[in-house]
């Protein structure tokens, strides 16, 4: 398998977006998701971060459950199709 021709960071910066359309709205956010703001805050500043560079790609990753919970929880079948895209290329 190759990631040849993949673009997995701007895939990952695309569903970002989409996932801040909800996260930020303050009816659909809460105590997690306020967290994964603050983390997701910390993307390219390792400084900020005890010396670690987070990226959207990691943290998508490490959070794909949640992630996609909440997009099914909405119907936002454009954000589920891109999660799936990227799940399928990058992990």
């Amino acid at each position: 398998m190759s990631f040849v021709g993949i673009d997995g960071e701007q895939n990952a910066r695309a569903l970002m977006v989409l996932l801040r359309r909800h996260i930020d709205d303050p009816g659909k956010s809460n105590r997690f998701w306020e967290k994964f703001k603050e983390k997701l805050a910390l993307v390219g500043q390792p400084d900020g971060n005890g010396g670690r560079c987070l990226d959207e790609l990691f943290l998508l990753h490490s959070y794909i459950n949640n992630i996609r919970e909440l997009f099914e929880a909405y119907d936002d079948r454009a954000a589920l199709a891109l999660l799936e895209r990227i799940e399928a290329e990058s992990c």
